[in-house]
């Protein structure tokens, strides 16, 4: 149970864009080195011992033009033992305690530097994974603009090098966003928010074992869920952010391991949604309330221009009520008292990018990919894809080039966001089916008509809510690259437990079954 802090003590800190330690032909080229450090985190709480990307929580922000490539040598200068409890009962024993590798979560990368789970390296690359293919990782940048986020994605520890604070934003743009006379400069702000406990040190509080843990449990063992009871948004405690009475343009990332939220803003004003995942909408959405799991992005403009002199709270409707400990209901405050300096206040425009539709492209292959549950062998759950664990014989392997529909078929009791690697995608439906029926005879027997994605879901994507006894169906194009990837649930702690498995892209003279 985290000390009792007082909110909207802090300032939230604005993230400014990382300079490259050079750039030639070649194009940019960053070093980014992985250190434990100490940061304060809340006005009352002692510094916190955190792991960051040049001793920073969140990371440096990456700021990069569409097409202009980018080196960044990922470094390992961790210590050789965890900050939190490693359950080794999930990956082999004898593997370092304490090791990393990068994804830039979305990016359409090369597979040599899409941070394979076990491309994973130590400190001073004395020791490798399996997969280890470069020290300096490269991204193309060649895809639509966005905000992506690069986080660790180490097989097994993947939960626990997230929540030490090894995570940033990096974010891609073009001539034609620019053109649209969006906000910018300080009144565009990325948010990224995170759960986090407290020890009453200031140190992170993380579970050692499920709350139930029976006496055969590893010690530690890993959990099924984590959702902490304090909320911080760029590395602050619920920060206030003082904003002028205008329109401001907020990127916000969930890079919670587990929790949903659903924002929205306490004055009763509404969203105006203008990209997702994968950049631009088509067309501006208005939205009073937004979900949001684990690791999806939304590109929003709120407009304070009604509201000078007041204090404005963005809320978290999934939170508790704030009479308990757990005071997840707000996430930060808005203070409408600078100046206006401009009285330029930015249009939202109706109309943002073309969209075109993979509805019409020739279709190669329709997967039905099952989310189902089971347990391990000292019966904690255990959830599968394909009741396949990760090391086995890989099954999905689409072609260069080709389009397949791609179906998540729910069977557990809750919510999953899906996330495949390299592509971006669009959601075509979901369809509710008689859960109680599959799982006495198999059977998909629907209890619905298919329902279109919401309106803020009509975009690219690459991370997708797939609900309980739902089948939701996404549509992709595999490319621009061949090789190994994955596809996991982006709850980490599911995703460390084998809710993840691999897929290749192959070509046609590719020889591989």
């Amino acid at each position: 149970m985290s000390p009792k802090l007082e909110k909207f003590v802090d300032r939230l800190p604005i993230m400014e864009p990382f300079t490259p330690q050079k750039e030639n032909e070649h194009g940019a080229y960053y070093e980014v080195s992985m250190e434990q450090f100490r940061q304060k985190l809340h006005r009352d709480l002692r510094p916190t011992l955190l792991w960051g990307y040049n001793r920073q929580f969140p990371g440096p922000l990456f700021d990069v033009k569409q097409g202009e490539a980018v080196r960044v040598k990922w470094i390992n200068n961790l210590p050789k033992s965890h900050l939190l409890p490693v359950d080794k009962s999930i990956v082999d024993a004898k593997l370092p305690e304490v090791r990393t590798v990068t994804h830039l979560h979305g990016g359409e990368t090369p597979p040599e530097s899409d941070g394979y789970p076990e491309a994973w390296f130590t400190n001073g690359y004395n020791e490798v994974g399996p997969f280890f293919k470069r020290k300096v990782y490269e991204y193309h940048n060649q895809q639509r603009a966005t905000m992506l986020w690069y986080h660790d994605h180490t097989m097994g520890v993947t939960r626990l090098n997230n929540y030490a604070g090894l995570s940033g934003a990096y974010i891609i743009r073009d001539q034609h966003e620019k053109s649209l006379n969006l906000p910018t400069d300080q009144y565009e702000i990325p948010l990224i928010i995170q759960d986090r406990s407290f020890n009453q040190d200031g140190s992170l509080s993380y579970p050692k074992q499920p709350d139930d843990a029976s006496d055969n449990l590893p010690n530690p063992s890993v959990v099924p869920a984590f959702l902490g009871d304090t909320l911080l948004v760029n590395g602050k405690v619920w920060p206030y952010l003082e904003v002028e009475p205008r329109k401001y343009r907020f990127r916000i990332l969930n890079a919670s391991n587990t929790r949903g939220y659903q924002l929205s803003i306490d004055s009763g004003q509404s969203f105006y949604q203008i990209g997702s995942d994968g950049g631009l909408l088509s067309k501006t959405v208005k939205m009073n309330t937004i979900q949001m799991e684990p690791s999806e992005r939304i590109d929003v403009i709120i407009d304070f221009s009604k509201q000078e002199g007041k204090n404005i709270i963005l809320k978290n409707e999934l939170g508790p009520n704030a009479e308990s400990n757990d005071r997840t209901d707000e996430v930060m405050q808005f203070k409408v008292i600078k100046p206006l300096s401009n009285r330029k206040n930015n249009a939202i425009p109706k109309h943002l990018s073309n969209i075109p539709s993979l509805k019409n492209n020739r279709i190669s292959a329709m997967r039905i990919l099952k989310l189902g549950g089971s347990t391990d062998e000292f019966g904690r759950p255990l959830l599968l894809l394909n009741d396949k664990k990760w090391n086995e014989r890989v099954e999905e392997k689409p072609r260069l080039g080709t389009t397949e529909i791609w179906s998540f078929l729910n069977t557990t009791g809750f919510t999953h966001p899906m996330h495949i690697h390299l592509i971006q995608f669009q959601i075509l439906d979901r369809q509710t089916f008689d859960l109680d029926r599959y799982n006495s005879d198999g059977k998909i027997v629907y209890t619905n008509s298919p329902t279109a994605p919401k309106s803020n879901e009509r975009g690219w994507k690459d991370t997708v809510a797939a609900p309980s006894a739902q089948i939701t169906r996404v549509i992709a194009k595999f490319a621009p690259y061949t090789g190994n990837y994955v596809w996991h649930c982006h709850i980490l702690e599911h995703e460390d437990h084998d809710m993840m498995r691999p897929f290749t892209v192959i070509d046609d003279n590719d020889k591989r079954k």
